[in-house]
């Protein structure tokens, strides 16, 4: 239905953005914050940390650094409990829920305050480990940590930070990988028994868990404990369970008043202890972070509000959307946004007190356009709201959502926190965006992931212009299971090619014969066909299995050829036509033409065929028998044969039997009901 096309681009769309983004900030779901952001240099902007691949980033390949900047953000966090616990209402593959739930994080243990005298400053540390804390002999911050640079602003610590930052988490967090850091020359008391520990940098520990900062703990952790070993620092075993470092459970030592108490035991009461003294409280922590949504680029949605020196930041009104994109004449980032070069787009009047305010210069994130895109196309005239609530539940939620798994924490969580959001602003009724979700794989050749650099990518123009754009999609969708992809062959396609050309002659020569209808006794080969719809309709409803949906097709134009001289021809004409009508979805040129060929009108004005399922339940079933692998003969059995039965029928044809004579059989493979190879020496 193209009256409901839109682009997510547009004044008219992006209008609602806006209207959704206030909406957003007067629940305090959208805020302004200070923190560490990933910053691209060549790009001149913020990136999330999704978007940061290997500490780079993902549009240019930059080399990715650590600022410090005031940032729009969306609470995602307030749902991350939500965003786990409905994975369990929605069908979709085992393996996005598992990349969802690890991305969210859960864990949980205490909250423990570190306090930093020189500053003033406490530290909230979260760990799974109370038990352990009597042995922290060191406190350490990732070097994404806001607070880094405020403890020790030097050259060496700088230059750490931004070469630490450029490796990817998994690079950082290498079991064996040799521990680094600088020492930041202040000191955190430890609550439990007032110690002062000294505070580095260092790169294993990760911004994304917990609080950026982590109570270190030599004698139970491995990390740690190399940290301790490359830096000179004391390591204090706690818990009696062996050989340092040491992870296991057991009594407990060097730990006050808790000594002799099991280690997990103690865990609770450890927690209770340091909650009544007000330096702790048991605690749920995520990997999940808040979503970064300020980008410094042009191309994105404006952010609707204005910043006033008397009233702060402003909310645009409503009637003032949308705040449009001006134009520019450098769209290239400099180290701001490229609308702060639109001097008079930029300044404006501040809607509470009229007085002089500026626009705020940072666009949105574009996966915020795409987070409800599917909301909209439900309603996509509407000029009064994004949508009327009725239309939209009486659409929604998405029955089937079909994309690439590239976007499980990207898109598909974002889609995910918004429509939580919105329902919980009464704006729908209902919790999860896609009911159902399929994710399509990805074609390799010669089992590596194609690529102009390697040499190995395949030109569609090229195989459209040598095969047809019917072979080459029919090839695409036969090579595997879409979910899982396949391997690319050029013989493969050859013979695709080849199925496709056998259709179309099943079809020339059917339409040549008598215009009958299919003999009231159904034949073998009507039979077929109604177990080809039958079969097609099944794999692309429940599965998606285009590959075995086509196969039975090729089956069926293998058994029209193999009895075209001696079915009727009401039964040839048929099974040509439907046929034609089954590989139409896949191949729609050839599938059209050769339908009317033989059936005289539009296959896709007509419904989909549905299979009778009185012809279903046949008596015999055809056996493949091969000697050495190689086709012999197919005969007819009864369904209900046993094994033993089938291998003895096989055996007594004629043209097996000739196969057969003077050799040694050393093997009989039997698949019920479909194959009998006899293995002969």
């Amino acid at each position: 239905d193209w009256t409901r096309e839109f682009g997510t681009h547009e004044p008219r769309y992006y209008r609602w953005t806006q209207w959704i983004f206030l909406r957003m900030l007067e629940q305090g779901i959208a805020y302004r914050g200070d923190a560490a952001v990933n910053w691209c240099p060549n790009d001149a902007t913020v990136l999330a940390n999704e978007q940061v691949i290997d500490g780079h980033c993902e549009r240019c390949g930059a080399e990715v650094e650590s600022r410090q900047l005031e940032q729009w953000f969306f609470r995602i966090t307030d749902y991350a409990d939500r965003l786990l616990d409905d994975l369990d209402t929605i069908e979709w593959p085992a393996h996005v829920k598992t990349m969802q739930r690890n991305w969210i994080g859960r864990s949980e243990g205490a909250e423990v305050v570190f306090h930093c005298e020189e500053l003033g400053t406490d530290y909230p540390v979260f760990t799974t480990r109370p038990d352990t804390l009597f042995g922290a002999t060191f406190f350490v911050l990732a070097p994404e940590h806001p607070d880094v640079t405020r403890l020790n602003d030097s050259p060496e610590v700088r230059e750490y930070v931004n070469r630490a930052i450029s490796a990817s988490a998994e690079e950082r967090g290498e079991e064996h990988k040799e521990k680094t850091g600088v020492a930041l020359g202040r000191s955190v008391v430890n609550p439990v028994n007032g110690e002062r520990i000294p505070m580095y940098v260092a790169d294993y520990v990760l911004m994304e868990y917990g609080t950026g900062a982590i109570m270190a703990v030599p004698a139970h952790d491995a990390r740690d404990f190399e940290f301790a070993e490359e830096f000179g620092i004391e390591v204090r075993r706690v818990i009696e369970c062996g050989e340092l470092p040491c992870t296991e459970d057991g009594p407990l030592v060097n730990s006050g008043r808790f000594d002799g108490q099991d280690n997990r035991q103690a865990f609770d009461e450890i927690v209770e202890w340091l909650k009544a003294e007000g330096k702790g409280e048991p605690a749920v922590n995520y990997r999940l972070r808040d979503w970064l949504l300020s980008r410094q680029r042009y191309w994105g949605c404006p952010i609707p509000v204005v910043h006033c020196e008397r009233d702060g930041i402003v909310a645009v009104p409503d009637e003032q959307l949308p705040v449009e994109l001006p134009d520019v004449e450098d769209y290239a980032p400099k180290g701001r946004s490229p609308l702060a070069a639109a001097e008079d787009w930029v300044r404006t009047t501040c809607p509470e007190c009229g007085g002089e305010a500026r626009r705020e210069t940072d666009t949105m994130d574009t996966f915020v356009d795409s987070s409800w895109y599917f909301l909209r196309y439900c309603d996509p005239l509407n000029d009064e709201a994004p949508w009327d609530r009725e239309v939209l539940d009486g659409w929604s939620p998405v029955d089937q959502y079909i994309g690439g798994v590239e976007h499980a924490i990207l898109h598909l969580m974002y889609a995910r926190f918004f429509v939580k959001a919105l329902a919980d602003m009464d704006m729908l009724g209902f919790q999860e965006p896609f009911a159902n979700l399929f994710t399509q794989g990805m074609i390799t050749r010669e089992g590596a992931k194609m690529s102009k650099s390697k040499g190995n990518a395949v030109s569609p123009g090229d195989i459209v212009a040598r095969y047809g754009a019917d072979t080459a999609r029919c090839y695409i969708l036969y090579v595997g299971h879409p979910s899982e992809g396949g391997d690319w062959s050029d013989e493969g396609i050859e013979g695709l090619q080849r199925f496709l050309s056998r259709l179309w002659r099943a079809a020339v020569e059917a339409s040549a014969l008598p215009a009958e209808e299919p003999p009231a006794e159904p034949g073998p080969l009507t039979r077929k066909a109604h177990w080809a719809i039958d079969k097609v309709t099944r794999d692309l409803g429940e599965r998606f299995a285009t590959h075995t949906a086509i196969a039975a097709v090729i089956e069926l134009v293998n058994d029209w050829h193999r009895v075209r001289e001696s079915a009727p021809p009401g039964e040839l004409r048929f099974a040509a036509a439907t046929a034609a009508s089954l590989i139409f979805p896949f191949a729609p040129h050839l599938g059209s033409e050769a339908y009317e060929r033989v059936a005289g009108g539009r296959v896709w004005e007509e419904p989909w065929p549905d299979p009778d399922p009185a012809l279903l339940v046949t008596d015999t079933v055809e056996l493949v028998v091969q000697v050495n692998g190689k086709l012999r003969d197919r005969v007819a059995v009864p369904a209900d044969a046993s094994e033993e039965e089938q291998e003895e029928l096989a055996r007594e044809s004629e043209k097996v039997r000739s196969h057969l004579a003077g050799g040694e059989i050393r093997k009989t493979i039997v698949v019920p009901g479909k194959l009998v190879n006899f293995v002969v020496g």
